[in-house]
């Protein structure tokens, strides 16, 4: 794409003319509306890969860890989260396939895996809630260190944790490209640091950890223990929105890079939950081994669990300055990356309802409050009841989407490739939108208890299978006929004939700046009969004449895109 620096892709509602221009530059935008093109997606699949995967620095896992295994007892905690992992994973694969090869984020890969323009509007908040939840969970565990470490008090600690990452945030990609590569190496010799000292000098505490029965005082693995752990890890399952946000940027597969394409693919994808799920486990590990000596209040404390582990390796003066750096730097490695996706799906969700798109930062400042709020407000001392009761929504969601892309795509029961354009799609599709919405409902009266003790523990898993299945049910019913509502017939194709996305330019008519094929549309009410998709997103006076009425079709010409050689190929 040409970097436009015209307004007109902002609507009159949309604010004054700094928000404009922060609307129309890419190089801070980074597309977050819209397909990524192949001149943007430069980055070697290595250097997405370790992008994606530096945000997974954060230790609200420690935390969560921690907490479930001293509520259930280790041997339960440790069933739960690898059961968790293990459904991350597998859902996680072919998410991160189909946004890394059509260069869409979570929330047009959704539009287009059952839920249609609008219904996926539910999601984009599901997905906003998932970055500020956990932006607040960081940020909190971020002020703890600064309280111990240099006497700040935690509002004062909330707010300066907040307002850190938004200079970084603003310039999107190539400065988280940076920071994270930049930060890796350092973050990831503290981390084992502890764990290597921990198992060299207390090697009893390892044994000590995997016997801990927690307060029921028995040793052995339960059902129902399994079951809270694994719903609690469970609300980790949105974070895979996060990883593909970062996956889009992937360049076009080729049989050159195959290798490195799908390594990238699958480790910062799926992937990521390994890490999360050996953070956990030495969060447990930790929190065990500094019980007797701090109490339970504190033992869940990511900044006490380091001032111990490091004080095995580090003289004591070392110890605490350490111990707060490496807090801090894990922090802000994934906050800004909660602060990047909030700003993605609220620029999704507003662009939809107000027709209005005054540029990604604006949405930065309130994801950014949102999560100010919640911390101010005490949202870590109620960190197991916020995640468990999050999870059932939020695999809901995942497991309709899964559902399209292994069962419904593949079966040809719905469109092989993803359609996000809203020039194409049907506004609600019940398929997906109707299978998260019934599974929450169940899901959610299993989690308060309707259903007995044990479905409430094993609530999320209840969503997962109502939405996996109900996902195929619905589309066979409906015969596939609300993804689409009408067939893309802007030449050239947006596929060529070997199934990847056309480099063709193309020329919107009402933001008069060039695209590539897959992010335009035929338009009859736009000058030269060529539209973009954010321009067709945010226009309010079209009444969607390009879809077709009940009363009978629209005659719509199919203008042709001008094939031009594209930079870089």
């Amino acid at each position: 794409m040409t970097e436009s620096t015209d307004a007109t892709i902002v609507n009159s509602r949309g604010g004054g003319a700094r928000f404009r221009r922060w609307a129309a530059r890419e190089s801070i935008e980074d597309y977050s509306l819209r397909f990524a093109p192949t001149t943007f997606r430069r980055w070697a699949p290595v250097m997405v890969a370790s992008t994606a995967l530096g945000g997974i620095a954060y230790l609200a896992d420690y935390a969560i860890g921690s907490s479930i295994v001293l509520a259930n007892g280790a041997p339960s905690a440790l069933v739960g989260i690898l059961l968790a992992a293990a459904v991350i994973f597998v859902t996680g694969i072919p998410i991160a396939y189909y946004s890394a090869k059509y260069a869409l984020d979570m929330d047009l890969l959704t539009r287009g895996a059952g839920f249609g323009y609008f219904g996926s509007t539910l999601t984009s908040l599901i997905y906003a809630s998932f970055t500020f939840i956990f932006f607040a969970l960081e940020g909190s565990i971020m002020a703890q260190a600064f309280e111990l470490g240099l006497h700040i008090p935690l509002p004062i600690g909330y707010l300066i944790t907040s307002l850190m990452v938004i200079p970084i945030v603003i310039y999107g990609m190539k400065a988280l490209t940076k920071l994270q590569a930049w930060t890796q190496p350092i973050w990831l010799v503290i981390f084992v640091a502890p764990l290597i000292a921990l198992a060299a000098q207390h090697p009893d505490a390892y044994s000590k950890f995997v016997s801990f029965a927690g307060p029921s005082g028995d040793s052995g693995v339960h059902l129902l223990g399994v079951g809270l752990a694994a719903g609690v890890a469970l609300s980790l399952i949105a974070q895979i929105g996060e990883q593909v946000d970062y996956l889009r940027f992937m360049p076009p597969l080729t049989a050159a890079n195959r290798w490195s394409w799908w390594g990238a693919v699958l480790s910062a994808g799926p992937g990521w939950v390994i890490l999360g799920a050996v953070k956990q486990i030495a969060g447990g590990l930790l929190a065990v081994w500094i019980l007797d000596e701090v109490g339970k209040a504190a033992a869940v404390e990511p900044i006490q669990q380091f001032t111990h582990g490091l004080g095995l390796v580090l003289p004591i003066w070392a110890v605490l300055p350490v111990a707060v750096f490496f807090v801090v730097l894990s922090q802000i490695k994934i906050n800004v990356t909660n602060a990047y996706s909030g700003s993605l799906s609220w620029s999704n969700f507003f662009s939809r309802v107000l027709h209005a798109h005054p540029g990604r930062v604006v949405w930065i400042f309130l994801n950014v409050g949102i999560s100010l709020a919640l911390m101010e407000f005490g949202v870590f001392g109620f960190l197991n009841a916020v995640l468990g009761f999050y999870s059932n929504v939020a695999i809901a969601w995942i497991g309709a989407v899964v559902a399209d892309l292994v069962i419904n795509k593949p079966m040809g029961w719905s469109p092989s490739y993803i359609e996000f354009k809203r020039a194409h799609l049907r506004s609600v599709n019940p398929v997906g939108f109707g299978s998260m919405v019934i599974a929450s409902v169940f899901s959610i009266l299993a989690f308060f208890g309707a259903f007995g003790a044990l479905m409430a523990a094993y609530s999320p898993f209840l969503a997962l299978v109502i939405a996996f299945v109900l996902s195929p049910v619905l589309c066979v019913a409906t015969k596939g006929r609300y993804y689409l509502a009408r067939e893309d017939k802007l030449q050239p194709p947006m596929l060529d004939g070997n199934g990847t996305l056309s480099v063709a330019i193309g020329h919107c008519g009402a933001c008069d700046t060039d695209y590539e094929r897959p992010d335009l549309a035929a338009c009859p009410v736009t000058e030269g009969g060529v539209v973009c998709s954010l321009c067709c997103s945010l226009n309010s006076t079209c009444g969607d004449q390009c879809k077709t009425p009940a009363d009978g079709p629209v005659a719509l010409a199919a203008p042709t895109v001008a094939r031009s050689p594209v930079a870089g190929r």
